[in-house]
C-alpha cells in the first residue's frame, strides 16, 4: 500500500495514515524510517505496537556524506591552488601549464572523478578506479583513512547477532573521536543518539529500500516531464504506471 501525502508535518501524516481502523494498525509489528523526527513521532503515533528501526540505507547514507565532505575539501583546496597558480603564470606572461599526475588527471580532476570511487568497495572498482584510488590515497593519505574508517562501519551490518553489531558500533564511535574528523563526529553524534532503533533492524533485517527504489523512480519520472504543472494528473499518471 502506497500513500501520497501532501506535506511531511507530523499531524498531515497522523491525519492521512489514521483513516486506517487503529485495530488494522495494531497489527503492524515494524516500521523502518529514516533519521527524521516527524517520521519518528508519526510511527509511534499511528503504530503503537511496532518497533522502530531506522532504516540502514540512511545511516550508511551519513557516514557515506562524511567521507564525500573530506573529499570535497581537498577538491576546493585544489581549485584554489589551480586559480593561484594561474594567476601567478598571468603576472609573469607565462602560459599555464597545469601538473599532470601519471593517469594524466590534474589533482582537481581526481578528486573530483574520485566521488563514485569512494563510494565503492574496493572489490567493485575498474582497474581505472584502481589506479585513481592508488593516487589519491598517496596524496591524500586522511582520505585513506576516512574511507577505511567507513568501510569498517558498512562492514558492521554484515554482522548477524544484535549484541556484536552494538559492540562494533560503540568502537566505532570512539574510533571517530580519535580520527577529529569534524563531519564523522557530526555523524556520530546523530548515529548515536538513533542506536537503539538502529540496532533494532539486526532483530529481523528489514529495510525500506524497496520504497527508496519506488521513491527515485517518482523523483526520475518527474525530472523527466521538467517538472509538474497539474498535480492531479500526475498522481493519476503514477498510479497508472506504478500501481
Amino acid at each position: 500500500m502506497v500513500a501520497c501525502v501532501k506535506g511531511v508535518r507530523s499531524q498531515d501524516l497522523v491525519a492521512a495514515i489514521e483513516k486506517i481502523p487503529l485495530e488494522k494498525r495494531k497489527q503492524v509489528k515494524e516500521v523502518t524510517l529514516d533519521m527524521a523526527n516527524n517520521m519518528n513521532l508519526t510511527a509511534k503515533i499511528c503504530f503503537p505496537n511496532a518497533k522502530i528501526v531506522t532504516d540502514r540505507f540512511h545511516v550508511v547514507k551519513l557516514v557515506t556524506e562524511a567521507l564525500q565532505h573530506v573529499r570535497i575539501q581537498h577538491r576546493w583546496k585544489a581549485i584554489e591552488d589551480e586559480n593561484k597558480a594561474i594567476e601567478d603564470a598571468k603576472k609573469k606572461g607565462e602560459k599555464y601549464k597545469p601538473i599532470l599526475l601519471s593517469n594524466g588527471d590534474t589533482k582537481k580532476q581526481l578528486l573530483a572523478r574520485c566521488r563514485y570511487v569512494i563510494a565503492k568497495k574496493p572489490s567493485d572498482w575498474t582497474n581505472n578506479q584502481k589506479q585513481r584510488a592508488e593516487l589519491m590515497f598517496k596524496l591524500y593519505p586522511n582520505i585513506e583513512k576516512a574511507y577505511r574508517h567507513t568501510l569498517e562501519f558498512r562492514s558492521i551490518y554484515e554482522e548477524t547477532s544484535k549484541v556484536s553489531a552494538k559492540k562494533r558500533f560503540e568502537l566505532w564511535l570512539e574510533y571517530t573521536k580519535v580520527l577529529e574528523f569534524k563531519n564523522f563526529n557530526t555523524a556520530g553524534n546523530s548515529i548515536k543518539y538513533h542506536l537503539k532503533t538502529i540496532l533494532n533492524f539486526f532483530d529481523n533485517r528489514n529495510t525500506n529500500a524497496n520504497a527508496e527504489s519506488f521513491n527515485s523512480k517518482i523523483k526520475l519520472f518527474r525530472a523527466n516531464q521538467r517538472g509538474v504543472r497539474d498535480i492531479q494528473f500526475f498522481l493519476f499518471r503514477l498510479q497508472k504506471l506504478f500501481a
